[in-house]
């Protein structure tokens, strides 16, 4: 006889325990921030409390980055982020997206430099996939939110 948990892919490997899931979980959100929740505090205005770091190249930069993030490609950030960045004020980094771990690794150079540092999930496609304005070297620009991850017709995905 054969148990449910046996042949079952999801519960092969059983829960955490839930004193351990909610450590793990809490853990993760001290690491990472959601495109809508970077957007969100930096569309209320005033001082959002951190800065937000675009890693990519240049060519990657002007073709489109969060408005007001500050430019410093992963390879320039030991030579350059002292002379950028104010250690006492977190960072929040970004890279092209889920399938880029471009931001992991300029979060994990920062953090070896003594920075606070958060890793925006989603990185750029989502920030324009969600319908976020975004900057490119002819302008400001918006596209329309993609209903597969935002609400179209809502202020927020209610998260």
């Amino acid at each position: 006889m054969t148990t449910a948990a046996a042949v079952n892919p999801v519960l092969r490997v059983a829960p955490a325990a839930p004193a351990e899931a909610a450590a793990y979980f809490r853990a993760s959100l001290v690491f990472h921030a959601d495109v809508s929740d970077v957007a969100a505090v930096l569309s209320a205005g005033g001082d959002p409390g951190f800065v937000v770091l675009d890693s990519r190249s240049t060519e990657s930069w002007e073709q489109g980055h969060v408005p007001g993030a500050v430019h410093l490609p992963t390879a320039q950030i030991a030579e350059q982020a002292e002379r950028l960045l104010d250690r006492s004020v977190p960072v929040v980094t970004y890279c092209w997206g889920p399938g880029c771990n471009g931001a992991t690794r300029a979060a994990l150079a920062l953090a070896e430099l003594g920075y606070q540092v958060k890793e925006m999930l989603g990185g750029f496609e989502y920030w324009v996939r969600e319908g976020f304005e975004y900057e490119t070297w002819e302008g400001r620009d918006r596209r329309d939110a993609d209903p597969l991850t935002a609400p179209v017709d809502a202020e927020d995905c209610g998260c």
